[in-house]
């Protein structure tokens, strides 16, 4: 471990507890493991891994580790879920700060301290930065630009930075555990979007959560358009669920998706109404539906071509695929969320497979 630039001594500094859930991760979690061990924070630490049943060598991996380490600890996570895995880590682990990590995330070496001195500085129960996106193919670079632009995912500033204050939610999250215990850590009925849920109570319990553009981390988006479309599905869907349940003035951008998705579904609909006309020899009105999805896909090809100038033409051109994925998925998720489903679905298979032995969050 290094030295920390601050000056502070080990014994004045509290310790931090790093979990991570993991599922199937066997290609990342080497790396997220490493950041962690890198980290130039002086205090004390260990780090619980709560791992899923996994089919990809991910076990083998985080044992190999562990027995390398005597401060990693693996963790059995039955149920396989994110807020499982991570209620379970929180529990067996025991020191003051608690810093959440992604398997798919690599912590820059600063990212601990600088974390820590802004928790003492703030006194908030939650700090966090920026999901800094990179890949490493062209279809990872993207999906990266996807994530990093206004046009991908809304442009939030745990997505594309801002200003240092108190913020909804943050990435990942360097937490007081006092204040986690309190709120009652996280909801495992909630699969998706747990974060913001539980900054939500968080902010509710008067604690606050602060955004630091100083906190950059590293995020390795997923490798394939098959994959991504099943991560965005879910967390449209989660996301629908999450505004129904709690309505707010922000909750107006999250609908932006769902009504694109119903209004390019609309259009084709006239259109192909329109071509029936016009085949018959009726007055094709109609046909001025597809004017809809062809806006639709002039602001996609137009956010292509504008997005970042250092991506690869390969990877320009995969964007033309991504940005459509990305909110189609999103937003037809999205309906169903909204309408109940999501939440029947958790409530049944948590009350099937649940093994932990944390309660979900009231």
């Amino acid at each position: 471990m290094g030295t920390s630039t601050s000056g502070a001594s080990s014994d004045a500094l509290p310790g931090v507890s790093y979990v991570m859930p993991v599922l199937n991760d066997v290609t990342h979690v080497r790396a997220a493991v490493a950041s962690l061990l890198n980290q130039d924070y002086p205090g004390p630490f260990d780090v619980s891994i709560a791992v899923g049943p996994s089919i990809d060598g991910t076990n083998e991996l985080v044992d190999e580790l562990s027995r390398a380490d005597s401060r990693i600890h693996v963790l059995e996570n039955p149920v396989g879920s994110t807020p499982s895995g991570l209620n379970i880590a929180i529990t067996a682990s025991a020191y003051p700060i608690v810093v959440r990590v992604d398997a798919h995330s690599v912590l820059p070496p600063d990212y601990t301290r600088i974390a820590v001195e802004t928790i003492q500085r703030t006194g908030a129960g939650n700090v966090g930065g920026i999901m800094d996106a990179k890949g490493t193919t062209p279809f990872e670079d993207a999906v990266a630009a996807a994530y990093g632009s206004r046009v991908g995912l809304g442009g939030t500033p745990h997505h594309v930075g801002g200003k240092e204050g108190r913020a909804d939610t943050v990435y990942l999250g360097v937490f007081r555990r006092d204040v986690l215990e309190r709120v009652g850590m996280f909801d495992e009925r909630i699969k998706r979007g747990q974060d913001w849920e539980l900054n939500r109570r968080i902010r509710s319990s008067g604690s606050g959560v602060w955004f630091t553009p100083e906190l950059r981390v590293v995020y390795r988006p997923r490798p394939s358009l098959s994959r991504l479309a099943r991560q965005f599905f879910s967390t449209g869907m989660w996301r629908g669920e999450l505004s129904r349940r709690f309505p707010s003035p922000n909750t107006l951008r999250y609908f932006a998706p769902p009504v694109m998705v119903l209004a390019v579904t609309v259009g084709l609909l006239l259109g192909l109404v329109g071509l029936v006309q016009l085949a018959i020899g009726t007055p094709a009105f109609a046909l001025w539906g597809f004017a809809i999805p062809a806006l639709y896909a002039l602001i996609v090809i137009v956010a292509a071509f504008a997005l970042r100038g250092d991506l690869s033409p390969r990877a320009r051109c995969w964007l033309l695929v991504v940005l459509p994925c990305i909110h189609f998925c999103w937003g037809i998720g999205f309906i169903p969320g909204f309408l109940l489903l999501a939440s029947n679905i958790a409530a049944q298979k948590y009350e099937k497979g649940s093994g932990s032995s944390v309660h979900p969050a009231p």
